[in-house]
C-alpha cells in the first residue's frame, strides 16, 4: 500500500502536468483541487523540489511548476522519492538493500524469491510509465 504522501505527490505533479504552460500554481490552489491538506502538500512540494522535479517562484505569480516534461517524468523515480524502496522487503530492493535478520540463507528463502517476482513485476510498471501516461488515461 503506498503511503497518502506518495498518493498526493502523484495527484499534485498529474495536476500540475495538466495545466497549460509552465505557469507557477500556488499551493492552496492545488491543495483545494485535489483536496489535500495545504500544510501536507508543502512539504511533499519541498521534496519534490529538492530532487530536481518542480521548482518554485516567490511573490506575486509564485507558485510551483515543472522543472521537466511529463513524458519524462516516471513513476518510479517519484516513488522513491515519497516512498523509499519499491520492494516490500529489504534483502530484494535494489537501491535500499539490507540483509534480514531472521534469515540465515537469502538464496534457499521462498520469501525473498516471491519478493524477487513482487518487485520485478511492480518495478516494470512504474519505471514504464510517465506521468504522461497517468494524464492520457484518464
Amino acid at each position: 500500500m503506498i503511503s497518502r504522501k506518495t498518493k498526493y505527490g502523484l495527484k499534485a505533479l498529474t495536476f500540475l502536468a495538466r495545466r497549460q504552460g509552465n505557469d507557477p500554481v500556488q499551493i492552496s490552489v492545488i491543495a483545494e483541487s485535489e483536496n489535500i491538506s495545504q500544510k501536507f502538500l508543502e512539504s511533499i512540494l519541498l521534496s519534490l523540489r529538492k530532487t530536481g522535479f518542480l521548482q518554485s517562484k516567490k511573490g506575486k505569480g509564485g507558485g510551483y511548476y515543472l522543472l521537466k516534461s511529463a513524458e519524462n517524468i516516471k513513476i518510479a523515480e517519484v516513488y522513491r522519492i515519497l516512498e523509499g524502496p519499491i520492494a516490500l522487503v529489504p534483502c530484494v530492493s535494489l537501491n535500499f538493500y539490507e540483509k534480514c535478520d531472521d534469515c540465515p540463507d537469502e538464496d534457499s528463502c521462498t520469501v525473498r524469491k516471491l519478493m524477487i517476482k513482487v518487485r520485478d513485476n511492480a518495478l516494470a510498471i512504474l519505471a514504464n510509465t510517465t506521468l504522461q501516461d497517468l494524464i492520457d488515461e484518464e
